[in-house]
């Protein structure tokens, strides 16, 4: 790491408590473009002996005053990052004026204005570019705000409640907001701008009727609906899953386009990126729907998983995100498909997650470090987070995690606390040793757990020797073994379901298998009156986020697809075999050839009536970025595509006869678009079959997939057969990618649908084509969602961002340097393909090395890239 970084690194263990406490505050802005005015009064109560060291970047510093007698100059120290005040009293109040610049405030940090608006962000310090404050998250004061600004904003927004609005005498006008709940600054909010607004209220369960407003840009109503539908569903899930309910009079949610993040559970006044408000079924893919729904929902259950409890510091992020994303996700699962929503879960851990607890900022769930904490807003703190949350409910079940959560927020609510103080209420709620679990929340890495199966013919009975470790990772080379629930059941070789006797440690689990709990590294769980060797599906529902290496043979994995009781459990079946047949091909260096046994598999499951959206996923093999996780280092990442493109295509030929009757029926029929669960599976396999159907006969079902695509009544078909065409290089692929991108040329979200397909295409000529679109009068720098949409999808097209020439690398790295002082958070997460360069060939190590070496040595290296380049160099 570099000496700036190492120097700016802040450690877990030596947190101190703050030497203030801030009871209230009175905000007054006038907002201007370039010179908004900030008055900031606060009363302040002295905790402990010390200056005042308030926070505060990038700000224009006008007056002190205490006690309403101004300072000057002599009795406080203003550096580029603190005000330092060495005399303050006991009990004062503190009266700061300062200017700020929101219109040259392109990394969407604090206060800024684009797109016409006023908007704030201020997770996780970015509310020191507004005011000098003691800006941490154990510091909650109640806030009062009043912005005064000019009519062509008429909406002014804060948190809270609103309490008084006006005129001024020069024309402007002002509102004033209370927020009655404690809270630290990372939770302001401040909208100010010109929008459409929905309106629609919510009854609580205790009889309170709450304002529910939605505000999205100009023209955009329609396109709020859903949205405003998901907020009111996600507030009766969680009267009636966890009995919390709502606590002020309104709620708000503001779309806009300029946001760094996906969203912000700002107090009673959550601002949004529009991806995850706006939909229609013209504009927005089942996909959007059911990601908004999930996002509506996420930020909503902050509002106590976050706001009324919140953290003691930012190395406890995962208290507040790890839990309330196990919350949104029982929040879709119970709405929609637990099954299809825990598959999506569990490929976003094992393709994403894994890689990062393999890469140099493999980091545990609670960080002991942190340079800048912009970048552990990771799938670690996040998803893995959620998943060691999940575990807790395994050992508890659903009963005894919601006595925990009782007590967690009897105990805490109104304070700023620590994930120990989580883990203890789930203890003392049930009288339950959470001792050794505790390890979660400090090792970092992915646990591998292997398991062998030995069966006793004579004996009747099947031992599993389970085995534990977890690998070194920086900073951690030595590991102790973690507490694994192990969810499991067994099927006879005909598919029944076989019932087992154990004199372990051994139980029935909410989900009607067996639940065994490993802890120590190695374990002998034993199975008596066993009358013949069973088929075992382990580690069901993705019940840890291990590795988990049993061997299994074609046969007993095509028992498992055909016959187990799980949804994800034949889904998991499915991919085991699929990945044995990939890596088998990639390490013996043949072709791949589908036996018939397997094949058959494969007609009987699309043949089945079950879940289309099942059979779609069960039917697509992983995806290379979790094949690549197969291998630590010389990821042949040639030799994969390879194998997983013969695999794909065997797929087709086998399956095709049974695709084109499906979409032969669904053509006949073109039903009617609806959101319901059941049409949304449909559209999944139809999709699929029509991209099966092209690779298989490319000139007999290319023009399938154009008449796909121009019959399209919704963004979801229209959308799938643009990627179809342009994944397959089908005829007719410019012809469609033109017509697509002139009939939404005004309609920014639906664009990006088109720049992330051409992006994501493994066709060679991408690099090209992507560099050609950064030109493209639709796309900017400036606007976080055109770069995710082109660049950050590219990034993650593993097999053309590694082309072997080195222009995928180059041109992201362009992007990145372009981005380094202009959004630094932005320019941080294109970095992350980056980081795992050790891993590749060595003529793409020398590539990827040589791009972070130039970045490194850039004049004006923000923090955010410096502590991912220096930790990937270093490691």
């Amino acid at each position: 790491m570099s000496s700036q970084s190492q120097a700016q690194a802040k450690f877990r263990e030596d947190y101190q408590a703050p030497r203030f406490r801030i009871e209230t505050v009175d905000l007054s802005f006038r907002l201007e473009a370039t010179a908004t005015r900030v008055t900031n009064r606060m009363q302040l109560q002295r905790l402990a002996a010390g200056p005042l060291e308030l926070d505060g970047e990038q700000l224009q510093l006008e007056s002190v005053a205490i006690d309403g007698r101004e300072l000057d100059a002599s009795q406080y120290e203003v550096s580029p990052s603190k005000l330092v005040i060495a005399d303050v009293p006991e009990h004062c109040e503190l009266t700061i004026v300062t200017q700020i610049n929101p219109s040259t405030n392109t990394a969407l940090e604090g206060l800024y204005l684009a797109a016409d608006s006023f908007c704030t962000q201020c997770e996780a310090e970015g509310f020191r570019r507004i005011t000098y404050y003691l800006d941490r998250p154990d510091v909650l004061a109640i806030f009062t705000t009043t912005i005064h600004a000019p009519q062509q904003y008429p909406y002014l927004l804060s948190n809270g409640d609103k309490v008084d609005a006006g005129s001024d005498s020069d024309g402007w006008h002002w509102v004033t907001w209370h927020d009655p709940h404690p809270k630290p600054a990372y939770l302001f909010a401040l909208v100010a701008g010109d929008f459409d607004r929905l309106e629609d209220t919510f009854i609580t369960r205790s009889g309170r009727q709450v304002s529910l407003e939605l505000y999205v840009d100009r023209g955009n109503s329609s396109r709020g609906t859903y949205a405003m539908e998901s907020l009111q569903r996600a507030m009766r899930w969680d009267e009636e899953r966890f009995e919390l309910e709502y606590d002020l009079d309104t709620y708000m949610i503001v779309a806009v386009d300029f946001f760094n993040m996906g969203a912000m559970e700002n107090k009673g006044l959550n601002v949004f990126n529009s991806r995850y408000v706006l939909a229609d079924q013209a504009t927005a893919t089942d996909t959007d729907f059911v990601n908004i729904e999930a996002v509506i929902g996420h930020e909503y259950f902050h509002n106590w998983t976050g706001n009324r409890i919140t953290c003691r510091d930012w190395f406890q992020l995962s208290l507040k995100e790890g839990l309330t994303v196990f919350r949104d996700q029982e929040f879709s699962s119970d709405l929609g498909s637990r099954a299809i929503h825990r598959i999506q879960a569990i490929r976003t851990i094992r393709g994403r997650q894994f890689a990062e607890d393999a890469s140099p900022m493999a980091h545990p769930i609670r960080p002991d470090k942190v340079v800048e904490m912009n970048n552990f807003y990771t799938v670690t703190v996040y998803d893995k987070g959620a998943e060691v949350i999940r575990m807790l409910h395994t050992l508890l079940g659903e009963a005894g995690f919601q006595q925990g959560m009782k007590l967690y927020v009897e105990r805490h609510d109104g304070q700023a606390v620590t994930c120990e103080d989580f883990i203890a209420a789930m203890e003392d709620a049930n009288d339950y040793d959470l001792q050794q679990f505790r390890r979660w929340y400090s090792q970092a890495g992915t646990p591998e757990v292997v398991a062998r199966l030995n069966y006793s013919k004579t004996n009747k009975t099947a031992t599993l020797k389970l085995t534990q470790s977890t690998p070194a990772t920086p900073g951690q080379k030595h590991k102790q073994p973690m507490v694994i629930p192990i969810r499991l059941s067994a099927y006879s070789k005909a598919g029944r379901k076989l019932a087992l006797q154990s004199n372990d440690a051994c139980t029935g689990s909410e989900s009607e298998g067996y639940l065994y709990t490993l802890t120590s590294e190695t374990a002998d769980l034993v199975f008596t009156d066993v009358l013949e060797e069973p088929i075992f599906a382990m580690l069901e529902d993705f019940s840890a986020p291990v590795r988990f290496d049993y061997p299994q043979t074609s046969a007993e994995l095509t028992v498992l697809m055909a016959a187990a009781d799980s949804e994800v459990t034949r889904w998991e079946a499915s991919q085991k075999l699929f990945t044995q047949y990939i890596l088998t091909a990639v390490r013996k260096n043949t072709d791949i050839a589908l036996d018939l046994q397997t094949v058959a598999a494969l007609q009987e499951f699309l043949a089945a009536d079950i879940d289309p959206a099942l059979q779609a996923l069960v039917l697509q093999p992983p995806e290379l970025e979790e094949l690549a996780e197969h291998f630590d280092v010389a990821i042949p990442l040639e030799a994969l595509d390879r194998a997983r493109r013969q695999l794909i295509q065997q797929i087709a030929a086998s399956l095709a006869p049974q695709f084109e009757r499906l979409v032969d029926n669904y053509r006949a029929r073109q039903p009617r678009y609806t959101i319901a669960s059941d049409a949304i599976a449909e559209r999944a396999l139809v999709n699929l079959a029509h991209y099966y159907l092209a690779l298989h006969e490319p000139r007999q079902f290319g023009p399938w997939v154009i008449e796909h695509f121009e019959r399209a009544d919704n963004m979801t078909v229209q959308n799938s057969a643009l990627n179809s065409l342009i994944q397959l290089n089908l005829e007719g692929r410019e012809d469609c990618c033109q017509k697509f991108s002139q009939q939404w040329r005004e309609t920014p979200l639906a664009l990006d649908k088109w720049f992330a397909a051409e992006a994501s295409s493994p066709q060679p000529d991408t690099v090209e084509r992507v560099t050609a679109l950064l030109a493209h009068p639709g796309f900017s720098l400036q606007n976080p969602n055109r770069v995710y949409a082109l660049i950050a999808s590219f990034s993650r097209n593993m097999l053309q961002f590694h082309r072997a020439d080195g222009a995928g690398y180059a041109l992201v790295a362009d992007v990145i340097q372009r981005l380094n002082t202009s959004n630094p958070q932005v320019a941080a997460r294109l970095i992350t393909p980056f980081l795992s360069w050790r891993r590749f060939d060595s003529d793409r190590q020398q590539q990827m090395k040589q791009h972070l070496e130039i970045l490194s040595k850039l004049p004006q290296l923000a923090r955010d890239l410096d502590e991912k380049i220096s930790n990937s160099l270093a490691a």
